[in-house]
């Protein structure tokens, strides 16, 4: 098939026009909470976290960053405590960024998967989710502590992040994307996707992102990279659930249980939101967003 042909439509079972998905997933969302001992108390204190997980998870699935960088600063602001923050962002993502995972797997087995530019998608997937799972697993299994605190230590890398996507955005051009894996790549994804693991243990972030702006630095095809990034993400969030979950439990359930859920619906339809939206402007205004945010949390030196 010819590069400039269309592809044809992606038969993806999970998306919000389904109507078998969203009688499925409603039905389950509300027995889930009919089961939680006063329910409506709680629907009311917490259902406005279903809207930060549809926006976590938008912001996640359309750019390849972790949804960890608009629910971390939420948490802080509500003072939870970093074991607290850090685990219950990891549970949000395994609901959003599965989503989000599903919906780039179909559309990727729906068409672009004949396309020259994403032949790398499966390899790319493979290497950076191995590397990153073994990075990730490395920092818990010999208790390295993060350099800083979790406010620092975010604030300085979403300022990094903010930075390095303008960078991406202003130095892409378009029809000069290439497909071709060299060795190079290899070996440098494989480092990046170890180091974003780790990363990931300290933050609920970092792999997603590094590997993106890798790839779009590279000539990657952009929509490739925030694929790739996305599947990677989800595959590393549920890797680090044995930790969060079983071994060191501190998420706090009653914001899971709401935002968890509309993670999934952010997570299906930020691959729409891409079709539609420019891709640059969302990028440029994620960017500037991260800088802020990154920027109002760094201390003040006198």
């Amino acid at each position: 098939m010819n590069d400039i042909q269309k592809p044809r439509s992606a038969k993806n079972p999970v998306r919000l026009s389904n109507p078998f998905f969203l009688s499925f997933f409603f039905l389950f969302w509300a027995v889930a909470l009919w089961l939680i001992p006063n329910s409506l108390d709680v629907m009311a204190d917490y259902f406005p976290f279903s809207l930060l997980g549809v926006a976590g998870a938008i912001f996640a699935n359309a750019t390849g960053a972790g949804g960890g960088v608009v629910f971390i600063p939420m948490f802080n602001q509500l003072g939870f405590t970093d074991a607290q923050a850090i685990a219950t962002s990891f549970g949000i993502q395994c609901f959003g960024m599965t989503a989000g995972a599903l919906t780039w797997c179909f559309h990727y087995r729906g068409g672009q998967r004949e396309l020259h530019l994403w032949q790398a998608f499966v390899p790319l997937i493979v290497v950076c989710s191995l590397a990153s799972v073994v990075g990730l697993w490395a920092v818990y299994a010999i208790g390295l502590n993060a350099p800083a605190s979790l406010n620092q230590l975010f604030s300085l890398f979403s300022v990094s992040l903010g930075v390095c996507i303008l960078i991406t955005v202003y130095r892409y051009q378009r029809g000069r994307e290439k497909s071709r894996l060299e060795r190079v790549d290899l070996l440098a994804l494989s480092a990046i996707a170890f180091v974003g693991g780790g990363l990931t243990a300290w933050l609920s972030v970092g792999v997603g992102e590094l590997v993106a702006i890798y790839l779009i630095l590279r000539r990657f095809d952009v929509t490739l990279a925030v694929a790739v990034a996305v599947v990677v993400s989800a595959i590393t969030v549920w890797s680090a659930a044995p930790m969060h979950f079983y071994l060191d439990p501190q998420a706090y359930w009653q914001v899971l249980v709401f935002a968890g859920p509309g993670a999934v619906v952010g997570g299906i339809f930020a691959r729409t939101l891409v079709s539609y939206l420019s891709a640059r402007k969302l990028k440029i205004f994620f960017a500037i967003w991260l800088l802020i945010m990154g920027l109002s949390g760094l201390p003040i030196v006198p």
